[in-house]
């Protein structure tokens, strides 16, 4: 079965980078659409950014023009860079295959906290 193994989180200040590593094994990347999700505290699950093989990113409002998604086929890895944080990105960040709305692989990895705060 797949697996999601997300990392690179921790705490930073209001107006601070990180950036997320997702590493993937069980099933090669390079034919699936790679998305990044985040839970905050008493809020569902949402999709934050996505890009498919083509390279056609997807961004949500909130972090348009701030996070930045990219994937290597070859290393079986996908990233989030995150500039210009804000308090309202704190959240428990995951990665996941995304093959329509709310529709994963159903196996989720422990995520990574990320913590914006002064």
């Amino acid at each position: 079965q797949v697996q999601f193994v997300e990392s690179g989180g921790g705490l930073v200040q209001p107006g601070g980078s990180l950036r997320l590593s997702c590493t993937v094994s069980g099933s090669r990347i390079s034919n699936n659409v790679m998305a990044w999700y985040r839970q905050a505290p008493g809020k569902q699950r949402e999709l934050v950014a996505s890009i498919p093989s083509n390279r056609l990113m997807y961004y949500a409002d909130a972090v348009k023009g701030r996070f930045s998604i990219s994937r290597d086929n070859s290393k079986n890895i996908a990233y989030l860079q995150m500039n210009s944080l804000k308090p309202e990105d704190t959240a428990v960040y995951y990665c996941n295959y995304h093959y329509g709305p709310g529709v994963t692989s159903g196996y989720w990895g422990q995520g990574t906290q990320v913590t914006v705060s002064s």
